[in-house]
């Protein structure tokens, strides 16, 4: 089973909308599709189909050189139409003449044409649509690069982009056959399962019985926001925390570089140095480090060694170009640890970590909560206060009222009253909220829930059945074996932990009431082989794709790597969009400039 075969059909579905339009045209990418473009087929593919020159899509523009041909590549925001039938209006207004074709990525909504209808410039637009939905970022890797999908689904209750999501699923499994056994962990993981079922329904194929993916788990991103704020501890998910990583490139500054300009990376498991640390706890980083320079010297040594001419040319030939690569990859890496620990160490590091590890064993809840508080008097940044806030609400499954109240009180006189918004947002999703003391009986009953009581976490039960909290101390970070080593031993990322589970037990008797407390566990079973039992003789079932509805972190991500390698299985994680806590809290904050 080969990933890039979704990068061989993108680049025909893209070759045949451009070519659509002949000669020389002109390409304005909407901002957020620039990276994925350019890791899916690069600049020089499109120029070779006839692309002139590329511009970005940019508020307050109102019209744009080039020639009398252009297509529009973007995604399908009422916003973005705007400032589409400005340009056009601007440009008849002027007497230009053009062809304009908008493409929406990955699919074409009414609501969009409805904007333009309402413009006046439908009549001089063709519309399509770009099915850019899942594509590799690596070998174990894909993501639909969709991060606004979080905000879209849990915050605003639109399901818009649900329809997305089961569509890159479903030609997923046309491209490398139907899996067979389908588990969903949520409600909204439900809802893309019964929503694949029904495309499946309306679009009977021909039904191959090969199939290269045995098993599909698909998780909410609710099911488990603990491991989403977590502080994390591996190399990559620290790069991301601190760089951010997109699309799998990384920008590193001359601080790293050692150089007078920034240097951009490409991080996947073709660097040999960066497959074997990604996974390394951040505390074993240097001790690999020194071994690794000690292998390269050695190398580097045998040059003093060579006997004759045809020595030097294989040296020459095969050694030096990849020593001199490996040392130059080497340095950055180790720079760029360099720089973490620094940025570290600008804020209280040591002490926030203990507070976090604290709120995770539900211990010393009153110096914690000393510490937030202290945290919002001196104006630490409102992102590293709201992610201990929200762990402490979720550990605790909600603050007390006088709790809620007077923390709530401190953040907006400390912040700024916009935070209002804020705090909203954090209580709708259930991420900060205050403990409810009155009777159930008391409330009045309604048809539809109000937005503000959302699903109880019940963290300490889920903790305690799964042994989601083990002991710090017993946990090898030098060769885990373990998932919580991702987070120092502090804690086990529950939807990983529940896929273990699962794949060990080969069955959802005895996970019942894990599966209610986490808004629903549902399996739709078609074949009796199991992943990991010794009996198992398909090599498909072998191959298992977790599905992330919302969002995940590497943290989870190296988690499910190391589940693949104790079981020996082969795991694709997929997801709407990599994230980390910092720029989750961060789309979450009420911003006065907006």
């Amino acid at each position: 089973m080969d990933l890039q075969e979704l990068i061989k059909l993108l680049k025909t579905q893209l070759a045949h909308l451009l070519v659509s339009i002949p000669d020389a045209k002109d390409l304005v990418l909407d901002s957020d599709l620039t990276k994925p473009l350019d890791r899916v087929v690069g600049i020089a593919f499109l120029k070779e189909h006839g692309v002139d020159k590329i511009f970005k899509l940019e508020p307050g523009q109102k019209s744009l050189p080039g020639c009398g041909k252009r297509i529009y590549l973007v995604r399908p925001r009422l916003v973005t139409m705007k400032y589409i039938a400005d340009h056009i209006n601007t440009e008849i207004a002027k007497g230009e003449r053009r062809s304009y074709k908008i493409v929406m990525v990955p699919r074409k909504l009414h609501v969009c044409e409805m904007i333009l209808e309402n413009e006046g410039v439908m009549g001089h637009v063709t519309i399509d649509e770009f099915p850019l939905e899942l594509f590799p970022l690596d070998s174990d890797l894909l993501s639909l690069e969709l991060p606004e999908f979080f905000s879209s689904f849990y915050l605003d209750e639109d399901m818009t982009w649900l329809h997305t999501v089961s569509s890159a699923l479903v030609n997923l499994q046309r491209l490398f056959g139907r899996a067979p056994n389908i588990y969903s962990i949520g409600k909204g993981a439900k809802m893309v399962h019964e929503l694949m079922e029904t495309m499946f329904e309306n679009h009977k194929e021909r039904r191959d019985k090969t199939y290269h993916i045995g098993q599909i788990f698909i998780v909410d991103r609710d099911v488990d926001y603990v491991s989403l704020l977590c502080t994390p501890m591996t190399y990559e998910a620290m790069l991301d925390e601190s760089f951010g990583i997109n699309c799998g490139m990384i920008d590193f500054d001359s601080e790293v570089t050692g150089e007078s300009k920034g240097t951009k990376m490409l991080l996947t498991s073709s660097d040999e140095i960066y497959a074997q640390i990604r996974d390394c706890h951040f505390s074993q980083m240097f001790s690999y480090m020194k071994m690794k320079a000690k292998e390269l010297q050695e190398l580097e040594n045998k040059k003093n060694n060579l006997q004759s001419v045809g020595d030097m040319k294989q040296f020459v030939a095969n050694d030096l170009r990849v020593l001199k690569q490996q040392q130059k990859l080497l340095s950055t890496h180790i720079s760029a640890c360099e720089a973490i620990i620094k940025m570290k160490g600008k804020h209280d590091f040591e002490e926030s970590i203990r507070t976090e590890h604290n709120l995770l064993e539900c211990a010393e809840f009153k110096e914690n909560m000393i510490f937030i508080e202290e945290c919002i008097q001196k104006q630490v940044s409102p992102i590293l206060t709201l992610r201990l806030l929200c762990l402490a609400s979720l550990t605790q499954e909600g603050l007390s009222q006088r709790e809620y109240k007077s923390i709530k009180t401190q953040f907006l006189h400390s912040h700024g009253f916009e935070h209002l918004v804020t705090m909203f947002r954090l209580k709708k999703l259930g991420l900060l909220t205050e403990q409810d003391t009155s009777q159930t009986s008391m409330r009045p009953v309604t048809s539809k829930p109000s937005a503000l009581y959302t699903r109880k976490f019940n963290y300490r039960a889920l903790s305690r059945k799964l042994g989601l909290v083990p002991d710090a101390e017993a946990i090898n970070l030098q060769r885990p074996n373990h998932l919580s080593y991702v987070f120092s031993g502090a804690y086990t990322p529950l939807p990983c932990k529940l896929i273990e589970q699962i794949l060990i037990r080969e069955t959802l008797v005895g996970l019942e009431d894990v599966g209610r407390m986490c808004g629903g566990l549902h399996a739709d079973l078609k074949a009796k082989h199991q992943a990991i039992s010794a009996g198992t003789t398909i090599p498909a079932m072998k191959v298992i794709l977790v599905f992330f509805l919302g969002g995940c972190t590497f943290s989870e991500i190296t988690a499910l790597r190391l589940i693949a390698r104790l079981h020996g299985v082969r795991i694709i994680v997929a997801t709407t969009a990599i994230t980390t806590a910092n720029r989750f809290i961060d789309g979450l904050i009420e911003k006065v400039n907006r």
